[in-house]
């Protein structure tokens, strides 16, 4: 937040302003996307579709009505299928070997969002996961959510976020997968089934 003089404050011509108490700037909602800028080529593809460990991770995001946001700007970050994280360059200029861990997709007119990725090895006290932050209309914040595979029963047991999670809402986290390489995320922002969203200092 950035400090504004009150309405009524004028700043003399020598430049010299008196001592006055300053407000806040008002929180606003996350934006102004610019179309031209944000979407970018392959931005959804962390590898290309061809590639033979490729898996499909999509879903819908909804409102606490349940009604699909179709505005919504969802970014990945993940490790690669032996779980290092990566530290190369190109997340904006694909060139179709290079990966980076890192994805950007827009929701469609019906919610939906898709990513072409594969699926991340685990991390020290991690099950495999996917990272994923959500920016859409009337959040103040973007939201970081992940994204677990039910496959790693045993993993998923002793990774140190997941405990942190109540055992009844633990599902929201855990992907379910919809066809052979294909998993689906659906992410409820509000209402019944709401997605556990974490909480970083970042």
């Amino acid at each position: 937040m950035t400090d504004q003089l009150p309405a009524d404050t004028r700043v003399p011509a020598n430049g010299t302003l008196a001592t006055k108490t300053f407000v806040q700037t008002p929180s606003q909602t996350i934006g102004p996307f610019y179309g031209y800028a944000l979407p970018y080529d392959r931005g959804p593809e962390l590898v290309p579709g061809h590639h033979p460990q490729a898996i499909r991770l999509h879903g819908t995001v909804t409102d606490g009505a349940g009604e699909p946001v179709i505005d919504a700007l969802l970014e990945i970050w993940q490790a690669d299928a032996e779980g290092a994280i990566s530290r190369e360059l190109g997340s904006l200029d694909r060139d179709g070997f290079t990966f980076t861990g890192f994805g950007r997709a827009a929701t469609t007119m019906a919610g939906h969002y898709t990513f072409t990725t594969v699926k991340p090895g685990p991390v020290a006290g991690h099950a495999p996961y996917v990272l994923v932050t959500v920016f859409a209309r009337g959040l103040t914040r973007h939201l970081f959510t992940r994204v677990y595979f039910a496959a790693d029963a045993e993993l998923l047991a002793i990774d140190t976020v997941l405990a942190q999670v109540p055992a009844d809402r633990r599902a929201t986290l855990i992907s379910v997968q919809d066809g052979p390489a294909s998993y689906r995320f659906d992410i409820p922002l509000q209402g019944e089934g709401e997605t556990v969203f974490l909480d970083f200092d970042a």
